[in-house]
């Protein structure tokens, strides 16, 4: 049954906006504990959006699946793995642009020895690639034990490979030695103050899962149709995911940065009960105006403003100026656009400097918004 679902286009416009607006805060040291990603161990709003977005990812390939099998392999493999590419080299470019940076009063080049080589745009065109090749020759009933394989295979190499009493620490997670070996420590994430990346190889085969539940939703959502049937599914199935997920988390800790099978499940069960209410409030009840409509135009480019979100601040912070002289060390101290706006617009709004944060952050996503909405008013849709 081919019927149009507007509350999954507004579920991945959503996921966009939210991607953006955790991504770009005024100060990273001054954020409202929902838009900050958990610890370690648990699981917050914000480490819900990259899951969700696989899930979106997955709900989208259960519409083109089916053309895909009609064109036969070649063409399956030779649009697969295009996009697989240039989505992987658009991640890529995003993490070694803008190609120079400042070092003092000079532009330098940014080697590549020290750029790194995965992040979220790498991850989503891994995990679009393998559950694509999944789903195509194992079909739905197949790619369902596949995934249940990988999650549980997944849990036992955590177990057995990792070191110390708790292998599931980040000092004890099998995946950095395998992501150091392969990769080298200079390509890494160093965020967590090591050498670790929450988007490198070892984590991948739990997140491809993520994609494949995302599909098979997607696909009873379409065999079942626009009926309470359907709708009662997707809540039983999301209820069935989220406890499961949650009683795992007893033995198997529910984490977003070693991307474990027992977060698969419990957001993959989110999801499901996020796109379930959605599809009650907007298929169903029709309650539907603005609100869908902004988040709707999101989802029409997300590829295109999520790396516009990613690769605008970077070039704007090449224009700089001075803004003051240190009167401690004498020396200049530089600024550009954003950082300018945030110091002197937003963050004098309040004492809480969260307030202040937050506000930049509601502006930046209101700017992209106003991008997205004129490219939809055009009818111009970036897609890879």
């Amino acid at each position: 049954m081919n019927q149009r679902y507007y509350s999954l286009d507004v579920f991945r416009g959503a996921t966009v906006a939210l991607m953006i607006l955790v991504n770009n805060p005024g100060s990273w040291a001054h954020i409202f504990g929902p838009l900050e990603h958990a610890p370690w161990h648990g699981c917050t709003p914000t480490d819900l959006v990259f899951p969700f977005f696989l899930f979106a990812v997955g709900n989208a390939m259960s519409f083109v699946m089916p053309r895909f099998e009609a064109a036969g392999p070649a063409k399956f493999w030779g649009k697969v793995v295009k996009r697989t590419l240039l989505i992987f080299a658009i991640g890529l470019f995003l993490n070694w642009s803008p190609f120079v940076k400042w070092d003092g009063e000079n532009l330098v080049g940014k080697a590549w020895e020290n750029i790194r080589i995965f992040g979220v745009l790498q991850r989503i065109a891994l995990c679009y690639f393998f559950a694509s090749v999944i789903i195509y020759y194992a079909k739905a009933r197949g790619a369902f034990v596949i995934g249940g394989i990988i999650l549980i295979a997944y849990w036992a190499i955590c177990l057995f490979l990792g070191s110390g009493f708790d292998p599931y620490t980040l000092s004890n997670w099998f995946g950095t030695a395998v992501d150091t070996k392969i990769l080298g420590i200079t390509h890494l994430y160093k965020g967590e103050g090591v050498p670790f990346d929450p988007e490198g190889l070892a984590s991948a085969a739990p997140a491809i899962v993520q994609v494949i539940f995302g599909f098979l939703v997607g696909q009873y959502i379409q065999q079942k149709g626009k009926s309470f049937e359907m709708l009662a599914g997707l809540m039983m199935a999301g209820i069935v995911l989220v406890c499961t997920g949650y009683f795992w988390d007893m033995v198997f800790p529910i984490n977003k940065k070693i991307w474990t099978s027992s977060y698969v499940l419990y957001t993959s069960g989110l999801a499901t009960l996020s796109l379930a209410t959605l599809i009650y409030l907007i298929e169903f009840k029709s309650i539907q105006g603005k609100w869908s409509t902004f988040f709707d135009v999101f989802g029409k480019n997300p590829l295109f403003i999520f790396v516009l979100s990613g690769f605008l601040p970077r070039i704007l912070a090449l224009l700089r100026w001075v803004d003051h002289i240190d009167p401690i060390t004498n020396k200049k101290v530089y600024t550009s656009s954003l950082p300018w706006f945030y110091e002197h617009i937003c963050k004098p709004v309040a004492t809480d400097l969260r307030i202040g944060s937050l506000l930049y952050a509601l502006i930046t996503i209101a700017f992209y918004w106003s991008i997205v909405y004129i490219l939809d008013k055009k009818k111009i849709y970036i897609k890879v």
